[in-house]
């Protein structure tokens, strides 16, 4: 079952866009800065532990999530995809990563290792001088 974001736990705030655009950037606050407080999310606590030890520079040292979207012109396509990036970050974590089994190397594998170093010490070996030509 995913986990689903309750968009009341989100915090939509309008601001003005960077970047190209004319005069509509300098008057219109188009872009979107979604702040999502991990710690006070309905969240199970697996998945907030989770996404509290990522190393994302999205997430703040008090646990905050803070995601700007500015791509489009429109404020409420802003605001559904900086969900869409905040529903994709949690989705990352949801599930736990597979624990690796540790495995013994075969026989053939470590055959070929062994032919491919004696090999290569064959091939320093005739690198050397040539004896017994005098």
């Amino acid at each position: 079952m995913p986990i689903t974001i309750d968009p009341a736990e989100v915090e939509f705030t309008a601001i003005r866009a960077q970047g190209a655009g004319g005069q509509n950037v300098n008057k219109v606050s188009n872009a979107v800065h979604l702040r999502f407080a991990i710690h006070a999310s309905r969240l199970p606590d697996a998945v907030k532990e989770r996404l509290l030890a990522l190393s994302d520079q999205r997430i703040t040292t008090e646990g905050v999530v803070v995601i700007k979207a500015q791509t489009s012109r429109s404020l409420e396509q802003n605001k559904a995809q900086a969900l869409e990036r905040l529903q994709a970050l949690v989705d990352s974590v949801a599930t736990l990563p597979k624990a690796r089994k540790a495995t013994q190397p075969t026989f053939g594998s470590k055959q070929r290792r062994l032919e491919g170093k004696a090999t290569r010490s064959t091939v320093k070996q005739l690198r050397g001088r040539v004896r017994g030509l005098d």
